[in-house]
């Protein structure tokens, strides 16, 4: 075999390897961007729904406290909008929290209520997103 012919085959093969090579990086950094940037995304959304839930039940939970009853039941509506939300991407540690967070607000409709010109005892009893925003931190990490 004449020696130009495995030069220029040599040549030929290089240059599809290096094409290859390169079209293999490409597409690797494309679907590793493409990855990090859908997981971005879901984090994202994930914490605005977190976000809506404590907003939500914040309101409900300063209501519960001040009525003596639930006279509007479709005061709990938006809460309970905001938990289906969450059952679209919360993890289920984080929906079992949620739903703790939803029988505290109701049962706090029905609870004997304090007296307001009184400067009342906070404990542990009025902190009820706590558990929800440490499994929301946890579920973000």
């Amino acid at each position: 075999m004449n020696p130009a012919y495995i030069s220029a085959t040599s040549v030929l093969f290089g240059s599809a390897i290096g094409a290859l090579g390169s079209l293999a990086a490409t597409w690797w950094t494309h679907r590793h961007n493409d990855t990090n940037g859908r997981r971005l995304q879901d984090k994202a959304q994930r914490e605005r729904l977190f976000m809506e839930f404590i907003d939500r039940a914040s309101t409900a939970f300063v209501d519960a406290l001040l009525q003596t009853s639930l006279h509007d039941p479709s005061k709990l509506v938006p809460l309970y909008a905001s938990i289906g939300k969450l059952r679209l991407v919360a993890s289920e540690r984080t929906l079992e929290a949620a739903d703790g967070v939803m029988d505290r607000i109701v049962e706090t409709y029905y609870a004997p209520k304090f007296d307001l010109q009184t400067k009342p005892s906070l404990d542990e009893r009025f902190d009820i997103l706590r558990e929800f925003t440490e499994r929301c931190q946890a579920e973000l990490r």
